[in-house]
């Protein structure tokens, strides 16, 4: 039903969306959890990805989890909603607890490959992108995005 939405309303509402949801985190300081898929292709690369709203940096892929959502499924769905493909090799990582504007957030990590072509909708994404691991000290990473690869092991400790 969304997509009936035209692009640029859309991409409003999503900012919109973002920045009340933050303020809303601050406030009530919510339990959430979410999810987040390092997306691993052949060569080893890594995929990111660019929001319509937030931060202009680049992400790892993933989002916000439904109350009683297995993360695995929650995983799973996520990437289907926003690169249209599937998973193989779905494999849990690590469990971050961080906090997210204000909220205790627990974020699911997870590895997998995956299935298909890739297709970015314009809308929430605005671009994906496959880094090698030297890549990545060479671009511009959300602070969040930054911390779960450090911890992860993708920067070493004179990044």
């Amino acid at each position: 039903m969304l997509h009936l939405i035209p692009v640029p309303l859309h991409r409003l509402a999503l900012r919109i969306g973002y920045k009340l949801r933050q303020q809303f985190w601050k406030l009530a300081k919510p339990d959430v959890a979410g999810v987040a898929v390092l997306l691993r292709d052949g060569e080893g690369r890594l995929l990111l990805v660019r929001h319509s709203y937030g931060p202009r940096a680049w992400a790892i892929p993933g989002g916000g989890m439904g109350a009683g959502e297995d993360p695995a499924e929650a995983a799973r769905r996520e990437i289907r909603e926003e690169l249209s493909c599937e998973l193989a090799g779905l494999e849990a990582l690590h469990a971050f607890e961080e906090d997210l504007s204000g909220a205790p957030h627990t974020a699911h990590v997870f590895t997998a490959r995956p299935i298909g072509e890739l297709q970015v909708d314009g809308r929430e994404l605005l671009e994906a992108r496959w880094f090698a691991a030297e890549e990545l000290t060479t671009i511009t990473c959300t602070r969040v995005t930054y911390r779960r690869l450090k911890t992860l092991g993708f920067y070493s400790s004179e990044s």
